[in-house]
């Protein structure tokens, strides 16, 4: 399966507002002036375009489609491309500050941006959908590039995506320029330790949070929602460090085996099913919102966002949330889950481990050589870990969530380079 970055869809909460309520509670511990405030909180650059495309049929229709440069203070900025039915500028502009935030807490030196294009990719030919990314492409030759904004895969595109994309820029340079975006086929300078980095972050994450709950892995249980990229891997990554895999969930339903799921057998099953869990006999089929109650140490949310919220929050019995998707959990869910005390990986933190491989793969790119394996997720590992342990010393300090402190950090990183380079 390609790497698909981790992303919400839209949903009954505003992404943006979610997004805005921690940012706001951060702000406020950091005593930010309200000069700084609005720098950070405004995107230096919203565009918005039209998109006409030549369909099989001969019939030209015109999609909308968007790019949001979050900040670009710590470097180029960076984050996926969309292709989705509801893609709405709130939405693009959410997940825009979400990687600015992201890119700073993991200390990586890209700003934050997000793209997408309103489509149903599910209903549209390869033809269809190839002649739509060169048609995004070429609307934003003067936004894309190696130093200025990068893009990525997201819902809807991939490895496929991402090679047009750079072909397309690329003819408008008269090079070859494989650096302008990341998550390419590994042919045309794509990284090993792609597909699974967002899931391996994930583990990371959960790993650590372990460590400090005093929660032996080897004795641990988990129930992982959603079983894309994202969470599969995570799944993966976890059971073979021991914790045992209780449920895990795609679009067809959940399933749960008391005794611990064999994920690699699922993932077999899935993907010889058309993507699909449905049928799967190994475990028995539950509702999906059973899987949020269920007794578990550690619950991943990796499908989508909003899934916790102030309705099923008081269900919820593991000690431990580790968040694979963006905004899985409300805002308004948020003192909920403070006051039983389970702690949160955010999404910010736990799902990170995509774009900081993304780095890399630019990073190789930009000096034209590849890394092995090995060395990637050493790396990654190494940045995850670290950045959960700053984390988690910040909500000590500020005695705060981990969610707040990963926005302290964030913002504390991006206000202070603002001023050091003397923005305003």
């Amino acid at each position: 399966m390609s790497y698909i970055e981790p992303a919400p869809i839209k949903d009954k909460d505003n992404p943006l507002e979610s997004m805005m309520q921690r940012f706001d509670k951060a702000v406020d511990l950091l005593g930010i002036s309200e000069e700084m405030y609005y720098i950070l909180k405004v995107p230096r650059k919203q565009v918005t375009v039209g998109l006409p495309v030549t369909m099989d049929s001969g019939e030209i229709r015109t999609f909308e489609g968007y790019r949001v440069i979050h900040s670009t203070i710590l470097g180029p900025s960076k984050g996926g491309i969309r292709f989705d039915p509801d893609v709405n500028l709130d939405e693009v502009r959410a997940l825009a500050a979400w990687m600015t935030w992201k890119c700073a807490v993991v200390d990586i030196p890209y700003g934050g941006a997000k793209g997408g294009v309103a489509c149903n990719p599910r209903e549209m030919s390869a033809g269809e959908i190839e002649r739509l990314m060169r048609a995004y492409t070429t609307a934003l030759l003067d936004v894309f590039g190696p130093d200025q904004d990068i893009p990525a895969p997201d819902m809807g595109t991939g490895p496929r995506e991402m090679a047009w994309l750079m072909d397309e820029y690329s003819k408008s340079k008269g090079m070859t320029v494989p650096a302008v975006v990341t998550g390419k086929p590994l042919v045309l300078g794509g990284s090993l330790g792609r597909t699974e980095a967002t899931g391996r972050g994930v583990m990371v994450s959960a790993l650590a949070g372990m460590e400090k709950l005093r929660i032996n892995p080897y004795r641990a249980t988990a129930a992982v929602q959603g079983f894309g990229n994202v969470g599969s891997h995570a799944a993966l990554l976890l059971r073979e460090r021991g914790t045992a895999i209780h449920a895990i969930s795609d679009i067809s339903g959940a399933y749960y085996n008391d005794k611990g799921i064999d994920i690699a057998d699922a993932i077999a099953y899935r993907d010889a099913n058309k993507g699909s869990l449905e049928g799967y006999a190994k475990a028995e089929l539950i509702s999906g919102d059973d899987l949020f109650t269920l007794p578990v140490d550690v619950l991943v949310p990796a499908a989508k966002e909003d899934v916790i919220t102030r309705k099923n929050v008081a269900g919820i019995q593991a000690r431990m949330i580790v968040e694979g998707a963006n905004g899985p959990t409300s805002a308004k869910a948020d003192d909920i889950i403070n006051d039983k005390g389970i702690m949160v990986v955010p999404d910010i933190l736990a799902n990170a481990g995509g774009v900081t491989v993304s780095y890399f793969e630019w990073v190789q790119n930009r000096i034209g050589y590849k890394w092995t394996l090995e060395r990637i997720n050493r790396r990654t590992d190494r940045i995850m870990k670290d950045s959960f342990d700053k984390v988690y010393e910040t909500s000590l300090k500020y005695k705060v969530s981990l969610r707040i402190a990963a926005y302290i950090v964030a913002i504390d990183k991006v206000a202070s380079t603002y001023k050091y380079r003397g923005g305003f």
